[in-house]
């Protein structure tokens, strides 16, 4: 009887573990997480610049969604931001950019303390135009709670495939320069803590 009756309580645990982890979902920590891209201007000066506000998920289905508030655009110049934000962004209208995906199974399904190297593709929703984008990522599972992510190297997005080339034409009228490229080379470091859905 105690046999019994100890196999049918081991079973109903390893049911609601697995209907725990079913439910596992992933919150993006803005803390400890960054994205930062680089502008080139007068062809050979390049300069480091970051978004501070940052949100996303993932979902126990694996779906990645991560937005970027594009008025927190910190370039360590405010009126460079606050023309970057009106200028370029608009943010009036497009306050913010997402990107999301499927996660492939590798990075969903990681064991604590291992790593993988993957590459992730999705759609990127940037100032009313949606394109694909592929960013390729080193994965760690850095504990039971906590994923770490972040890109093996930059993603080069071109500002005209999101009709930003008229904003960039601005800030280089405006600032007086010779160029400003419309190549932009983006990298990310981004911390999932994960959290139970009941």
């Amino acid at each position: 009887m105690f046999v019994k009756f100890s196999s049918a309580l081991m079973t109903l645990c390893s049911l609601l573990v697995l209907s725990f982890s079913s439910h596992a979902q992933w919150a993006l920590d803005n803390s400890e997480s960054s994205l930062s891209f680089l502008s080139t201007k007068k062809a050979q000066i390049t300069e480091i610049h970051s978004f501070k506000k940052l949100t996303g998920e993932v979902s126990d289905k694996g779906m990645l969604s991560v937005s970027v508030d594009l008025t927190s655009v910190a370039t360590n110049i405010p009126i460079r931001d606050e023309r970057m934000q009106t200028m370029l962004f608009n943010t009036d209208k497009f306050a913010s950019a997402t990107f999301s995906a499927k996660l492939p199974a590798g990075l969903q399904n990681l064991a604590v303390g291992a790593q993988v190297s993957q590459d992730v593709a999705g759609k990127l929703d940037l100032h009313g135009v949606s394109a694909d984008v592929t960013f390729s990522v080193m994965a760690s599972r850095i504990n039971q709670n906590t994923l770490a992510v972040t890109t093996l190297k930059p993603t080069v997005l071109n500002a005209a495939t999101f009709g930003l080339d008229g904003g960039v034409e601005a800030l280089r009228e405006i600032a007086k320069l010779d160029s400003i490229t419309l190549a932009v080379p983006v990298s990310f470091t981004a911390t999932f803590k994960q959290y139970e859905v009941r």
